[in-house]
């Protein structure tokens, strides 16, 4: 039986960053892209790839997506526009080092020892970096407060990680500090030998209030984004969930809090399956689809959610190398337990 050890939260000191200030922008490159007539008709992002073979077109429609495109000093959106005739500047980043970099980060950690780490991840920290998340990550974190420890572990790109919360998810996530804790974690997770709960505020109430989601997961055909149930293909994913409480009319819920376990670890699973039943995250910008009631959509504003309203409350597990049993759960972040707040007091 997993027990909750003792522990002390301890806050490092903070030191100032602004990753929404996307700081390898500050050191771009404006290149000037020219579409001739021969190009009218084509996808912008085909023809302006077809321009710059050292870019990819998959490089230039994230590029579009951070804002970098501009023609006639007016932003450009989307790539998928057709191609008109004229000059395009294309800010383009200055090539980041390598390898991840340590930066001074604050941490909540909840368990160290000379093997792993623990931590509180808060929503907006990716775990490690990648494209549009270069810095401000857990990895970045990491590598300051463990002065190198983590070095090599797990890859150059993602140093000691080994299962990862998305950018926007806040809870409970641990972290490889040597080869034979990474090993010894990695099996734990390959084999589902892992407590894991979460905690998610939905638009409605999943139907039925209770039960078990299995189907198979995958990309999505039409939004390569976005994972989808599928029918074949993809790989198998099972979770548990409950309705714990329910907000607004019993017969009619305009939103509930539900848990959630997981039996496998597959990329949004909670997210698509939670959707899956009806119910999707509040405030998930790609399971959402439809919009929250009024007083629900309101309560959002007023308890400052600006991403999914999923937290993973839970994580338990054997340690890898000393074999002493470990549980860690960790309460709603503000903005969750706000709103949770402000939902219980719908009619």
């Amino acid at each position: 039986m997993l027990i909750r050890p003792r522990y002390d939260r301890l806050v490092i000191p903070y030191m100032s960053y602004d990753d929404a200030a996307e700081p390898d922008l500050l050191h771009s490159c404006d290149r000037e892209i020219v579409l001739t007539e021969a190009d009218a008709g084509v996808r912008l992002d085909k023809a302006l790839a077809d321009k710059a073979p050292d870019l990819s077109r998959a490089r230039i429609q994230a590029l579009i997506e951070e804002g970098a495109l501009s023609r006639g000093g007016t932003v450009i959106a989307s790539g998928s526009a057709k191609a008109a005739p004229g000059v395009y500047l294309l800010s383009v980043p200055a090539p980041l080092p390598a390898d991840p970099q340590p930066e001074s980060i604050p941490l909540t950690v909840l368990f160290e020892d000379s093997h792993l780490i623990v931590v509180d991840k808060p929503a907006g920290m990716a775990a490690h970096p990648a494209p549009g998340s270069e810095t401000g990550t857990l990895v970045n974190a990491l590598l300051a407060r463990c002065a190198g420890s983590l070095s090599g572990i797990g890859g150059v790109a993602r140093p000691g990680i080994v299962h990862r919360l998305d950018k926007d998810t806040s809870g409970v996530m641990v972290a490889a500090k040597t080869d034979a804790a990474h090993s010894g974690l990695s099996t734990l997770f390959a084999a589902h030998d892992i407590e894991r709960a979460y905690v998610a505020l939905t638009r409605g109430a999943p139907h039925p209030r209770r039960g078990v989601v299995e189907t198979r997961i995958g990309r999505s055909s039409s939004d390569r984004k976005k994972m989808a149930v599928l029918k074949s293909g993809g790989r198998e994913a099972l979770t548990r969930y409950a309705a714990e409480r329910v907000f607004g009319p019993e017969a009619k819920p305009l939103a509930a809090r539900v848990s959630c376990r997981l039996e496998t670890g597959r990329t949004h699973q909670i997210r698509v399956h939670l959707a899956h039943r009806g119910a999707p995250c509040l405030g998930d910008p790609l399971y959402g689809s439809g919009a929250p009631a009024a007083p629900v959509k309101a309560a959002m504003e007023a308890a400052g959610l600006k991403r999914q309203a999923l937290h993973a409350a839970v994580l338990g597990f054997v340690h890898p190398v000393t074999g002493e049993p470990l549980r860690f759960e960790t309460p709603l972040p503000a903005d969750m337990a706000a709103l949770e707040a402000k939902l219980g007091m719908l009619a």
